[in-house]
């Protein structure tokens, strides 16, 4: 594998943003102690998204990812979205259309990666778990799947004012469309909804929200994928279970 500190003007933000980037590397014959599948084609992608106290850097730093990914032959690629719960925020910030959107593009554009639906992932925890569902469902021509790992799944109910006041201003509703459970419905009869794939420790203060997003994507009839182990809401969770995501969606 290749790492990129990826450096890049974002017209979404107006401002310049960063990413890291692995990538496979095709002759890595010589390198000792690592499986590694590298094909001739453009890789498939698998979007890495941070949660709420963390940046782009965390996934490497916390885990193991780059040794995770090699096995299967892909792209990951971890951007910065800061504490904005990827939306476009009320300070206008447009974090939403920066990951979900610009990213995706830019990557293509430097990478030798697949843009292809079947090719496209999205993953994430906690705030980013929130974040890759979220996206999964509303850019569903764009990604094939998405995973969340102790996600954030009910804004409405469960977040702090304070939090959800910087993301969307003071006194605003969540709207319907940064909504899972408004999501879920949304999307419900679209030929093209993801793969989805949860897994929540069942000490972890977020698992009764993922109960419920569990229960109303399963009444929906979506192809869902959950897992629930003994575990709170720590690395050691995330870097167990980020394995068995890897598994799922590029041996499935």
């Amino acid at each position: 594998m290749a790492f990129f500190q990826f450096h890049f003007f974002s017209e979404a933000l107006g401002m310049q943003s960063e990413a890291y980037v692995i990538i496979p590397q095709r002759q890595v014959s010589g390198q000792i102690g690592i499986e590694s599948e590298s094909r001739g084609e453009k890789y498939k992608c698998l979007y890495l998204l941070h949660g709420l106290s963390d940046d782009h850097t965390i996934w490497m730093r916390r885990t193991s990812i780059e040794r995770y990914a090699s096995k299967y032959g892909v792209c990951v690629v971890m951007p910065c979205a800061h504490r904005s719960f990827y939306c476009n925020t009320s300070y206008g910030a447009k974090y939403y259309d920066f990951v979900a959107r610009e990213l995706p593009g830019l990557i293509c554009e430097f990478f030798n990666v697949s843009n292809k639906r079947e090719d496209n992932f999205i993953a994430g925890l906690s705030m980013g778990g929130y974040g890759a569902l979220k996206i999964a469902l509303r850019e569903c021509d764009r990604f094939c799947a998405g995973v969340g790992l102790s996600s954030v799944t009910d804004l409405k109910d469960s977040w702090k004012t304070e939090i959800m006041e910087t993301v969307f201003g003071k006194c605003t509703p969540v709207p319907d469309e940064d909504d899972l459970f408004w999501l879920a419905d949304a999307k419900a009869s679209d030929q093209n909804r993801p793969r989805l794939f949860m897994a929540v420790g069942t000490e972890d203060g977020l698992y009764p929200e993922n109960v419920r997003f569990r229960d109303k994507l399963e009444s929906l009839g979506y192809d869902l994928k959950y897992a629930e182990a003994p575990g709170n809401h720590n690395w050691e969770f995330w870097d167990e279970h980020i394995q068995g995501a890897l598994d799922w969606m590029f041996n499935n």
